[in-house]
Order: structure tokens, then C-alpha cells, then sequence
């Protein structure tokens, strides 16, 4: 049941996220590192990523796909960790000191945690299976 909950919870906010990276993406391209190629297209397929990412964490028949899900928006999110970096380096920077530490900080330790969660809300086994020795 906890699981369930986590799940859903992760899947809207990942929907919500990638519906806002195709509806306002001046929000995520002002904090893109400059290195990466052709912003205006990752904005748009991240959110759409993310989206897909969400609908598969959520299917109820298929641990496959869960699964898949789970594991794509790990991914991901180990994927934009740079993009959070340089959004608190590019933030720092501003002479009013942007967000803050109390933003960034709790930011960067969050995304180890969103990452563990996507896959354990996509029942993904994080541990090998015991194997029997035939000794």
C-alpha cells in the first residue's frame, strides 16, 4: 500500500514536471549548462520523458513496465543532476543569492533520494537474488 502511494505520488510529479517542460521550458532552459546541444529540443523530449516515464510507473498489470519506468525516470534524474548543479552554481553567482542554500542545499540531497525512490517505487529489485550452491 505504501509502495502504491509513493508510486502515484512520484508519477504526478513527474507528469506535472514534464507537462511543464513542454508548456514553459524558458523556466529549464535558463538553468541548461551551456555544453549541452540543442536545449530547446532536450527541454521538450526531458518533459516528455518524464511523462512516459509517469504513465509506465503507474500501469497496474505490467511489473515490466513499472519496472522500465522506474528505472527511466532513475535515469533521468541522475541525467539533470547537472542541470541542478548549474542551476544552484548560475543561482549562487546572482548578487541577491537567488534561491538560497535552503533551496539548493536540500535540492542536492534530494536527488539521490528521488532516484532511489523511482526505483523502488518501480519495484525494482536492488539487490541480487540468493542463489543456492550446489556444494
Amino acid at each position: 500500500m505504501i509502495r502504491a502511494v509513493a508510486r502515484v505520488v512520484l508519477a504526478a510529479f513527474y507528469a506535472f514536471a514534464g507537462y511543464m517542460h513542454i508548456v514553459s521550458p524558458d523556466v529549464f532552459l535558463s538553468i541548461m549548462p551551456e555544453m549541452v546541444p540543442f536545449p530547446e529540443q532536450v527541454v521538450l523530449w526531458t518533459g516528455v520523458a518524464e511523462i512516459l516515464g509517469a504513465i509506465a510507473l503507474l500501469q497496474p498489470f505490467s511489473i515490466s513496465l513499472r519496472r522500465a519506468g522506474g528505472i527511466g525516470l532513475a535515469l533521468y534524474a541522475l541525467c539533470v543532476w547537472p542541470a541542478n548543479i548549474n542551476h544552484f552554481a548560475l543561482d549562487m553567482a546572482r548578487p541577491d543569492g537567488g534561491l538560497g542554500l535552503a533551496y539548493h542545499v536540500p535540492r542536492m540531497i534530494a536527488q539521490p533520494l528521488i532516484i532511489w525512490w523511482a526505483l523502488w517505487a518501480g519495484e525494482v529489485p536492488l539487490r541480487r537474488p540468493k542463489t543456492i550452491r550446489d556444494d
